[in-house]
Protein backbone atom coordinates (compact mmCIF):
# COMPACT_ATOMS: atom_id res chain seq x y z
CA UNK A 1 0.00 0.00 0.00
CA UNK A 2 2.63 2.41 0.49
CA UNK A 3 4.38 1.76 -2.33
CA UNK A 4 1.39 2.00 -4.59
CA UNK A 5 1.03 5.62 -2.38
CA UNK A 6 4.51 7.13 -3.09
CA UNK A 7 4.61 5.45 -7.12
CA UNK A 8 1.36 7.42 -7.88
CA UNK A 9 1.92 10.50 -5.37
CA UNK A 10 1.68 12.78 -8.55
CA UNK A 11 -1.73 11.22 -9.51
CA UNK A 12 -3.02 11.41 -5.86
CA UNK A 13 -2.17 15.63 -5.14
CA UNK A 14 -3.62 16.11 -8.73
CA UNK A 15 -6.84 14.20 -8.29
CA UNK A 16 -7.32 16.43 -4.70
CA UNK A 17 -6.15 19.78 -6.91
CA UNK A 18 -8.55 18.96 -10.11
CA UNK A 19 -10.96 18.63 -7.11
CA UNK A 20 -10.82 21.84 -6.17
CA UNK A 21 -10.67 23.34 -9.64
CA UNK A 22 -13.92 21.51 -10.78
CA UNK A 23 -15.85 22.69 -8.25
CA UNK A 24 -14.61 26.50 -9.05
CA UNK A 25 -16.54 25.66 -11.74
CA UNK A 26 -19.56 23.60 -10.24
CA UNK A 27 -20.67 26.44 -7.90
CA UNK A 28 -21.41 29.38 -9.91
CA UNK A 29 -23.27 26.62 -12.30
CA UNK A 30 -25.06 25.51 -9.35
CA UNK A 31 -26.24 28.66 -8.37
CA UNK A 32 -27.08 29.35 -11.89
CA UNK A 33 -24.63 31.26 -13.10
CA UNK A 34 -22.50 30.44 -16.10
CA UNK A 35 -19.08 31.77 -15.03
CA UNK A 36 -15.41 30.71 -16.23
CA UNK A 37 -13.83 32.73 -13.54
CA UNK A 38 -12.52 29.85 -11.28
CA UNK A 39 -10.25 29.61 -14.08
CA UNK A 40 -8.68 32.83 -14.07
CA UNK A 41 -8.60 32.67 -10.11
CA UNK A 42 -6.49 29.29 -10.91
CA UNK A 43 -4.21 31.44 -12.98
CA UNK A 44 -4.14 34.15 -9.97
CA UNK A 45 -3.53 32.15 -7.59
CA UNK A 46 -0.66 30.18 -9.27
CA UNK A 47 1.14 33.08 -9.83
CA UNK A 48 0.61 35.00 -6.65
CA UNK A 49 1.85 31.93 -4.51
CA UNK A 50 4.54 31.70 -6.67
CA UNK A 51 5.76 35.60 -6.32
CA UNK A 52 5.13 35.05 -2.32
CA UNK A 53 7.14 32.64 -2.19
CA UNK A 54 9.36 33.28 -4.57
CA UNK A 55 9.76 36.82 -3.43
CA UNK A 56 8.74 36.92 0.61
CA UNK A 57 10.22 33.17 0.75
CA UNK A 58 6.62 32.67 2.53
CA UNK A 59 5.51 29.17 3.99
CA UNK A 60 3.13 26.74 1.33
CA UNK A 61 0.22 27.43 3.32
CA UNK A 62 0.68 31.51 3.94
CA UNK A 63 1.07 31.32 0.24
CA UNK A 64 -1.97 29.28 -0.63
CA UNK A 65 -4.17 31.67 1.92
CA UNK A 66 -2.56 34.77 0.19
CA UNK A 67 -3.37 33.67 -3.24
CA UNK A 68 -6.68 32.44 -2.00
CA UNK A 69 -7.28 36.24 -0.92
CA UNK A 70 -6.15 37.47 -4.36
CA UNK A 71 -8.45 35.26 -5.75
CA UNK A 72 -11.09 36.08 -3.87
CA UNK A 73 -10.80 39.95 -4.05
CA UNK A 74 -10.34 39.71 -7.90
CA UNK A 75 -13.33 37.57 -8.48
CA UNK A 76 -15.80 39.52 -6.00
CA UNK A 77 -14.56 43.02 -8.43
CA UNK A 78 -15.51 40.88 -11.27
CA UNK A 79 -18.88 39.79 -9.92
CA UNK A 80 -19.89 43.68 -9.49
CA UNK A 81 -18.32 44.39 -12.86
CA UNK A 82 -20.73 41.30 -14.83
CA UNK A 83 -23.75 41.61 -11.97
CA UNK A 84 -26.12 42.60 -14.71
CA UNK A 85 -24.89 40.04 -17.44
CA UNK A 86 -26.62 36.31 -17.53
CA UNK A 87 -26.65 33.46 -19.61
CA UNK A 88 -24.05 32.66 -22.59
CA UNK A 89 -22.96 36.82 -22.28
CA UNK A 90 -22.07 36.12 -18.70
CA UNK A 91 -20.07 33.03 -20.35
CA UNK A 92 -17.89 34.61 -23.19
CA UNK A 93 -17.11 37.94 -20.46
CA UNK A 94 -15.89 35.58 -17.79
CA UNK A 95 -13.64 33.31 -20.50
CA UNK A 96 -12.46 36.88 -21.58
CA UNK A 97 -11.61 37.56 -17.97
CA UNK A 98 -9.44 33.83 -18.41
CA UNK A 99 -7.85 34.99 -21.08
CA UNK A 100 -6.72 38.47 -20.16
CA UNK A 101 -4.75 37.23 -17.04
CA UNK A 102 -2.53 34.49 -19.47
CA UNK A 103 -2.08 38.01 -21.40
CA UNK A 104 -1.08 39.71 -18.09
CA UNK A 105 1.38 37.36 -17.27
CA UNK A 106 2.80 37.06 -20.46
CA UNK A 107 3.61 40.61 -20.28
CA UNK A 108 4.33 40.76 -16.47
CA UNK A 109 7.90 41.34 -17.08
CA UNK A 110 10.09 39.86 -14.46
CA UNK A 111 7.42 39.62 -11.80
CA UNK A 112 5.88 36.58 -13.80
CA UNK A 113 8.32 35.74 -15.68
CA UNK A 114 6.77 36.67 -19.15
CA UNK A 115 6.24 33.97 -22.14
CA UNK A 116 8.73 31.27 -20.05
CA UNK A 117 7.22 31.47 -16.70
CA UNK A 118 8.62 30.97 -13.12
CA UNK A 119 10.60 28.31 -12.05
CA UNK A 120 11.89 26.86 -8.62
CA UNK A 121 9.04 27.41 -6.64
CA UNK A 122 9.57 25.53 -3.89
CA UNK A 123 8.03 24.68 -0.86
CA UNK A 124 6.96 22.01 1.60
CA UNK A 125 3.45 20.73 0.66
CA UNK A 126 2.78 17.56 2.10
CA UNK A 127 -0.29 15.64 0.72
CA UNK A 128 -2.36 15.62 4.04
CA UNK A 129 -2.19 19.41 3.86
CA UNK A 130 -3.55 19.66 0.28
CA UNK A 131 -6.57 16.75 1.75
CA UNK A 132 -7.40 19.18 4.45
CA UNK A 133 -7.98 22.53 2.22
CA UNK A 134 -9.93 20.28 0.27
CA UNK A 135 -12.00 18.81 3.10
CA UNK A 136 -12.81 21.86 4.13
CA UNK A 137 -14.02 23.25 1.01
CA UNK A 138 -16.46 20.00 0.22
CA UNK A 139 -17.33 20.29 4.46
CA UNK A 140 -18.29 24.27 3.10
CA UNK A 141 -20.43 23.02 -0.11
CA UNK A 142 -22.27 20.20 1.25
CA UNK A 143 -24.00 22.34 4.18
CA UNK A 144 -25.11 24.68 0.89
CA UNK A 145 -26.20 21.82 -0.94
CA UNK A 146 -28.94 20.82 2.07
CA UNK A 147 -31.43 22.99 4.60
CA UNK A 148 -32.47 26.10 4.00
CA UNK A 149 -29.28 27.14 2.22
CA UNK A 150 -29.70 24.52 -0.33
CA UNK A 151 -33.49 25.35 -0.80
CA UNK A 152 -32.68 28.72 -1.44
CA UNK A 153 -29.79 28.15 -3.77
CA UNK A 154 -31.95 25.69 -5.71
CA UNK A 155 -34.68 28.33 -6.09
CA UNK A 156 -32.00 31.20 -7.51
CA UNK A 157 -31.00 28.38 -10.12
CA UNK A 158 -34.43 27.19 -11.15
CA UNK A 159 -36.29 30.40 -11.25
CA UNK A 160 -34.01 33.82 -10.17
CA UNK A 161 -37.30 36.09 -11.15
CA UNK A 162 -39.80 33.84 -9.00
CA UNK A 163 -37.21 33.72 -6.25
CA UNK A 164 -36.56 37.63 -5.98
CA UNK A 165 -40.42 37.96 -6.22
CA UNK A 166 -40.65 36.01 -2.38
CA UNK A 167 -37.56 38.24 -0.86
CA UNK A 168 -34.56 35.97 -1.62
CA UNK A 169 -31.93 38.56 -2.88
CA UNK A 170 -30.73 37.01 -5.40
CA UNK A 171 -27.66 39.38 -6.48
CA UNK A 172 -25.94 38.59 -3.15
CA UNK A 173 -26.24 34.47 -4.18
CA UNK A 174 -24.45 35.57 -7.53
CA UNK A 175 -21.97 37.72 -6.19
CA UNK A 176 -21.25 34.69 -2.99
CA UNK A 177 -20.80 32.22 -6.08
CA UNK A 178 -17.95 34.48 -7.72
CA UNK A 179 -16.78 34.55 -4.67
CA UNK A 180 -16.63 31.09 -3.76
CA UNK A 181 -15.34 30.04 -7.47
CA UNK A 182 -12.30 32.09 -6.47
CA UNK A 183 -11.39 30.95 -3.53
CA UNK A 184 -11.80 27.26 -5.29
CA UNK A 185 -9.58 28.41 -7.84
CA UNK A 186 -6.98 30.38 -6.46
CA UNK A 187 -6.29 27.55 -4.10
CA UNK A 188 -6.15 25.12 -7.06
CA UNK A 189 -3.88 27.36 -8.87
CA UNK A 190 -1.64 27.63 -5.71
CA UNK A 191 -1.43 23.81 -5.24
CA UNK A 192 -1.12 22.97 -8.61
CA UNK A 193 2.38 25.43 -8.65
CA UNK A 194 3.62 24.52 -6.01
CA UNK A 195 3.61 20.77 -6.13
CA UNK A 196 5.25 21.35 -9.87
CA UNK A 197 7.45 24.39 -9.08
CA UNK A 198 6.47 26.28 -11.89
CA UNK A 199 4.14 28.29 -13.71
CA UNK A 200 3.55 29.72 -16.94
CA UNK A 201 1.10 31.49 -19.35
CA UNK A 202 0.27 28.00 -20.76
CA UNK A 203 -1.00 26.11 -17.65
CA UNK A 204 -3.94 28.73 -18.02
CA UNK A 205 -5.04 28.66 -21.23
CA UNK A 206 -8.12 27.49 -22.95
CA UNK A 207 -6.83 23.96 -22.54
CA UNK A 208 -7.80 23.81 -18.54
CA UNK A 209 -10.93 25.38 -19.17
CA UNK A 210 -11.97 22.46 -21.29
CA UNK A 211 -10.36 19.54 -18.58
CA UNK A 212 -12.57 21.53 -15.46
CA UNK A 213 -15.86 21.62 -17.99
CA UNK A 214 -15.43 18.27 -18.68
CA UNK A 215 -14.55 17.16 -14.93
CA UNK A 216 -18.05 18.88 -14.03
CA UNK A 217 -20.01 17.92 -16.71
CA UNK A 218 -18.96 14.08 -16.83
CA UNK A 219 -18.92 13.83 -12.92
CA UNK A 220 -22.21 15.88 -12.39
CA UNK A 221 -23.44 19.51 -11.85
CA UNK A 222 -25.56 19.26 -8.86
CA UNK A 223 -23.12 18.30 -6.29
CA UNK A 224 -19.78 18.06 -4.95
CA UNK A 225 -19.90 14.15 -5.40
CA UNK A 226 -19.89 14.92 -9.01
CA UNK A 227 -16.87 16.85 -9.02
CA UNK A 228 -15.16 14.25 -6.78
CA UNK A 229 -15.92 11.55 -9.74
CA UNK A 230 -14.73 14.06 -12.11
CA UNK A 231 -11.85 14.72 -10.98
CA UNK A 232 -10.55 11.26 -9.99
CA UNK A 233 -11.47 9.53 -14.02
CA UNK A 234 -9.98 12.62 -16.01
CA UNK A 235 -6.96 12.58 -13.46
CA UNK A 236 -6.44 8.76 -13.57
CA UNK A 237 -7.94 8.16 -17.44
CA UNK A 238 -5.12 9.82 -19.13
CA UNK A 239 -2.39 6.80 -17.66
CA UNK A 240 -4.84 4.48 -18.08
CA UNK A 241 -4.76 5.18 -21.95
CA UNK A 242 -1.04 5.17 -22.63
CA UNK A 243 -1.47 1.39 -22.97
CA UNK A 244 -3.52 2.66 -26.47
CA UNK A 245 -0.74 4.46 -28.00
CA UNK A 246 -1.22 6.91 -30.27
CA UNK A 247 -5.00 6.33 -29.92
CA UNK A 248 -4.67 7.20 -26.58
CA UNK A 249 -6.67 10.95 -27.74
CA UNK A 250 -8.95 9.61 -30.17
CA UNK A 251 -10.11 7.24 -27.02
CA UNK A 252 -10.34 9.50 -24.44
CA UNK A 253 -13.00 12.23 -26.96
CA UNK A 254 -14.90 9.03 -27.69
CA UNK A 255 -15.27 8.47 -24.08
CA UNK A 256 -16.35 12.20 -22.98
CA UNK A 257 -18.47 12.19 -26.29
CA UNK A 258 -20.20 9.21 -25.54
CA UNK A 259 -20.66 10.16 -21.62
CA UNK A 260 -22.15 13.53 -22.57
CA UNK A 261 -24.74 12.25 -25.08
CA UNK A 262 -26.31 9.28 -23.50
CA UNK A 263 -25.41 10.82 -19.45
CA UNK A 264 -26.56 14.13 -19.46
CA UNK A 265 -26.61 14.52 -16.34
CA UNK A 266 -23.45 13.17 -15.37
CA UNK A 267 -22.49 10.02 -13.51
CA UNK A 268 -23.62 11.00 -10.82
CA UNK A 269 -26.94 11.68 -11.99
CA UNK A 270 -27.18 8.34 -12.90
CA UNK A 271 -25.94 6.80 -10.02
CA UNK A 272 -28.75 8.87 -8.46
CA UNK A 273 -31.77 7.76 -10.71
CA UNK A 274 -30.74 4.09 -10.28
CA UNK A 275 -30.89 4.44 -6.39
CA UNK A 276 -34.36 6.17 -6.33
CA UNK A 277 -35.52 4.04 -9.10
CA UNK A 278 -34.31 0.71 -6.63
CA UNK A 279 -36.17 2.47 -3.95
CA UNK A 280 -39.59 3.33 -5.84
CA UNK A 281 -39.37 -0.86 -6.60
CA UNK A 282 -38.99 -1.98 -2.91
CA UNK A 283 -41.70 0.97 -1.55
CA UNK A 284 -43.94 -0.74 -4.26
CA UNK A 285 -42.87 -4.57 -3.33
CA UNK A 286 -43.33 -3.56 0.25
CA UNK A 287 -46.57 -2.24 -0.31
CA UNK A 288 -47.83 -5.30 -2.82
CA UNK A 289 -48.34 -3.53 -5.92
CA UNK A 290 -46.87 -4.67 -9.16
CA UNK A 291 -43.63 -3.57 -9.97
CA UNK A 292 -44.02 -2.82 -13.50
CA UNK A 293 -46.09 0.85 -13.59
CA UNK A 294 -48.58 2.24 -15.99
CA UNK A 295 -46.76 4.17 -18.35
CA UNK A 296 -49.61 7.21 -18.99
CA UNK A 297 -49.37 7.12 -15.00
CA UNK A 298 -45.52 8.01 -15.06
CA UNK A 299 -45.37 10.45 -17.65
CA UNK A 300 -48.13 12.52 -15.73
CA UNK A 301 -45.78 12.51 -12.68
CA UNK A 302 -42.77 13.03 -14.30
CA UNK A 303 -44.66 16.10 -16.06
CA UNK A 304 -45.70 17.28 -12.28
CA UNK A 305 -42.65 16.65 -10.71
CA UNK A 306 -40.53 19.74 -11.44
CA UNK A 307 -43.60 21.84 -10.54
CA UNK A 308 -43.79 20.15 -7.13
CA UNK A 309 -40.65 20.40 -6.34
CA UNK A 310 -39.84 23.59 -6.61
CA UNK A 311 -43.17 24.78 -4.66
CA UNK A 312 -41.82 23.61 -1.59
CA UNK A 313 -38.20 25.00 -2.19
CA UNK A 314 -40.09 28.46 -2.90
CA UNK A 315 -42.08 27.84 0.48
CA UNK A 316 -38.69 27.31 2.11
CA UNK A 317 -36.88 29.81 0.90
CA UNK A 318 -39.89 32.37 1.63
CA UNK A 319 -39.52 31.26 5.24
CA UNK A 320 -35.74 31.34 5.50
CA UNK A 321 -35.77 34.74 4.29
CA UNK A 322 -38.71 36.06 6.52
CA UNK A 323 -37.48 34.62 9.83
CA UNK A 324 -34.12 36.71 9.01
CA UNK A 325 -35.32 39.68 8.61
Amino acid sequence: MIEWYESNLVLIQGTIINLLLALSLQVPFRFGVFSFAGIGAFGIGGYAAAILILEQEVSAVVAIIGAMVVGVAVCWVLGLVVARLGGLYLGMATIAFTLIIAVVAINGGERTGGVIGLFGVLADLPTWTILAFALVAVAILAITERGAIGRRVEAVREDPELAASIGVNVRRYRLVAFVASGALGAAAGAMNTIVRTTIGPTDIGFGIVVLALTMMIIGGTRSWLGALIGAIIFTWLPSILESVGTWQHLVYGALVALAAIFMPGGLLGVMTDGWRGLQRRRRRASRGTSVVEDPTEAEAAAAEEPAAELAPLLDAANTGERGQS
